[in-house]
């Protein structure tokens, strides 16, 4: 029996120009590049020019992604993007990249699940497209954490940078079964009571943009409890195990939950696409800027099996097993 499967078309990502190393908050905070290293593994992030809005890296990757897949934004027929830090309250930050890329028909929406919101935007376009809604989707992660941060708090200040990463994503007949090349499950969750360890203390009721906020123990232990368990869940629905998976592509936030996790789903880091040393945790932007970064490494390659999964404020959290 044959399905429709969303696969990928094409892949990008852009980072700002400017990179801050670790070693630039001993200026200005009670902390050392060692310290950041040992915690988070850590070493640089890059951080949004003046003036450069979270819509500007969105575009950027998406121009790289339609180079990569030899593609014009009018082949396109949606943009989802997965952001916490849009340009504006509204209008959305896809219908800004749409505009920007040159894309005139079709239809645009932002996804906000923090760090989980890329998976949860890659659900949607895979949904779309199986549905028959949409042929080709361009799914984006992006963000400016930079202009959300306490700068005076080094248990978060050091932990997170900017950036953007893009996946199309293009309806395929496949054949239904596990070898399909494309999104082959999706998992997702979201637990309300648990919104106080991880939120920004801004909005619309105080009238002020506010700062991120985090319990990081608390976050820890969630993520390493919840990360594996979805992706377990994700694999099963798939008709996969753990020792199907060629790559873990994981929400860069901790090199030591990233750890954790593979170890939980018995994989070796070598099976691991890191990037968190040198982007720092870029929520959404994360795991496509990993994506991208580990296809142009030449990591990932076609028929390669991947499991991405991510955990973030809300709480949201889930993954997606695919097939490039």
């Amino acid at each position: 029996m044959t399905m429709t499967r969303a696969v990928v078309r094409g892949v990008g990502h852009y980072l700002p120009e400017r990179v801050m190393e670790n070693s630039e908050f001993e200026s200005f905070l009670e902390t050392s590049d060692d310290w950041i290293r040992s915690r988070s593994g850590i070493e640089r992030r890059h951080i949004a020019a003046e003036g450069e809005a979270t819509s500007d890296l969105a575009a950027n990757a998406a121009r790289n992604a339609l180079a990569m897949a030899r593609l014009d934004a009018s082949d396109l027929d949606a943009i989802i993007v997965a952001t916490s830090t849009p340009d504006l309250t509204f209008p959305s930050a896809a219908t800004m990249v749409q505009h920007k890329i040159g894309m005139t028909g079709g239809f645009a929406f932002d996804v906000q699940a923090v760090c989980a919101g890329f998976v949860f935007a890659m659900a949607n376009a895979n949904a779309l497209i199986i549905s028959g809604q949409a042929k080709r989707v361009l799914v984006i992660g992006a963000e400016t954490f930079s202009r959300i941060l306490d700068w005076t708090d080094r248990t978060t200040c050091v932990l997170f940078g900017d950036g953007a990463g893009a996946v199309i994503l293009e309806a395929v007949e496949s054949t239904g079964d596990k070898t399909d090349r494309g999104i082959l499950a999706t998992d997702l969750n979201s637990d309300g009571s648990q919104r106080e360890i991880l939120y920004v203390d801004g909005g619309v009721t105080t009238g002020t943009t506010g700062h991120l906020r985090m319990e990081g123990r608390e976050v820890f232990r969630h993520a390493v409890e919840k990360l594996a368990s979805t992706a377990h869940t994700a694999l099963g629905k798939a008709g996969l195990d753990d020792s199907d998976v060629d790559w873990i592509v994981p929400h860069q936030a901790n090199l030591r939950i990233i750890t954790a996790t593979a170890r939980k789903m018995g994989l070796p880091m070598e099976n691991v696409v890191l990037t968190v040393q040198d982007h720092g945790n870029t929520s959404a932007a994360s795991i496509p800027l990993a994506l991208s970064v580990g296809y142009e490494r030449g990591q990932i390659k076609e028929g390669d099996l991947l499991v991405t999964e991510a955990i973030g404020g809300g709480l949201a959290w889930g993954s997606v097993v695919l097939r490039w």
